[in-house]
């Protein structure tokens, strides 16, 4: 299969470096570096320097793939994903922008196109166990925790960020939906922090993020739905000093003479500071519980995950556990195992059991290893 790769950060230059494993596979940038580093990698891999901004131009770029996946940044992804629905092309998608990717349902209907929408680890992953327990069991409540961190903890941030510091900004700010006894409910984002603790981690703190997303429209039934980040205990309370003190404002100010917003000058300054390095040890952490009941009788489902950098690959963990379940939804495409036409975020695409191992196994295959309990 011919696929284009739009983006090549690293977690766009993870997905192609696996696609490329059994596929022709063709890397969109901006730039021509990150370019340059995925040539140097698997020289089979073509590249392609382009503004993806310059959507009118998707249906020419595109005519010659079969299929195509969007790793683009998140502020860009909705009409990125648009584009390519609009060219005809089936695609898969983990831009993870703001917007409400099943708007686009009708056209992809339209342009006979299957679209997967957010398949990175959460969402995505979160998405596929959710879907497939609510197969299984009358589900009541599901929660989501999710974090990668760096393995040496270094002051002030403790933290650093595989992807454009932008879009961790923007996770940090947008408003989070939850929701309670049947309703949805708004919080601010970094509220509820709460302490947990992760076999061979240690304590983390955990607060509401935006990451339920498509889980709010497609789990209406569930009356009970919650989705928190996972950081080092005190990198909170540095971000809500960054935010009340107006470094993420989006409205210019002047300095000396110069018109600049101050989200553009944070994100330049955090760039450098969580800029994860080529061979920095890193971790995902990540837990999601659904709890329902079968038969009369409670039942909890619990799937964990810790996975680290891979020192073989180079490839770090959160690119790893991100695009290797994109790649794995790729395949569910290219295998003609998931062939409905339509915009479908993972939790509907996961309700197929067949479609849900077929994923577990793929990331198993690449030692990403989900650990499930059972328990009632």
């Amino acid at each position: 299969m011919n696929i284009a790769v739009l983006g090549s950060g690293m977690v766009g230059r993870a997905i192609a470096l696996d696609l490329a494993e059994r596929h022709q596979v063709t890397s969109f940038d901006l730039h021509e570096a990150p370019l340059q580093v995925l040539r140097a990698r698997n020289a089979s891999i073509h590249t392609r320097v382009a503004d993806l901004g310059q959507f009118n131009l998707y249906t020419d770029w595109l005519q010659p793939f079969d299929l195509v996946v969007t790793a683009v940044p998140g502020f860009m992804g909705y009409r990125a994903l648009e584009a390519v629905i609009d060219a005809g092309k089936d695609v898969v998608d983990i831009s993870f922008f703001p917007e409400d990717a099943l708007q686009l349902h009708e056209l992809a209907v339209k342009k006979n196109v299957t679209a997967i929408t957010d398949c990175g680890v959460a969402p995505g992953m979160s998405n596929f166990i959710i879907g497939r327990y609510n197969e299984e069991i009358k589900v009541n409540a599901f929660e989501i925790y999710v974090g990668g961190l760096p393995k040496v903890r270094k002051k002030p941030f403790e933290y650093k960020a595989p992807f454009s510091p932008v879009d961790v900004i923007e996770e940090y700010t947008r408003p989070a939906r939850l929701k309670e006894n049947g309703h949805i409910v708004v919080k601010p984002a970094l509220s509820e922090r709460n302490y947990m603790n992760f076999e061979g981690i240690g304590t983390l703190e955990a607060f509401n993020t935006d990451g339920l997303r498509s889980l709010l429209h497609t789990m209406p039934h569930v009356p009970n739905q919650k989705e928190q980040t996972l950081r080092y205990p005190g990198h909170v309370d540095l971000i809500l000093a960054l935010q009340q003190s107006g470094f993420f404002g989006h409205e210019p100010v002047e300095v000396d003479g110069h018109s600049i917003r101050p989200i553009d000058f944070s994100s330049k300054i955090l760039f450098k500071e969580w800029k994860l390095g080529p061979d920095e040890e890193e971790f995902t952490v990540m837990r999601v519980i659904v709890d329902g009941e079968k038969d009369g009788k409670p039942v909890r489902v619990t799937y964990d995950l810790l996975d680290r950098y891979d020192p073989v690959s180079g490839i770090s963990s959160m690119s790893r556990t991100t695009g290797y379940t994109c790649t794995a939804a790729v395949e569910l495409v290219a295998k003609g195992l998931f062939k409905a036409k339509g915009v479908f975020p993972p939790e509907l695409v996961g309700k197929d059991k067949a479609c849900f191992d077929f994923v577990l196994d793929y990331l198993r295959e690449r030692k990403i290893n989900w650990q499930k309990d059972l328990n009632g």
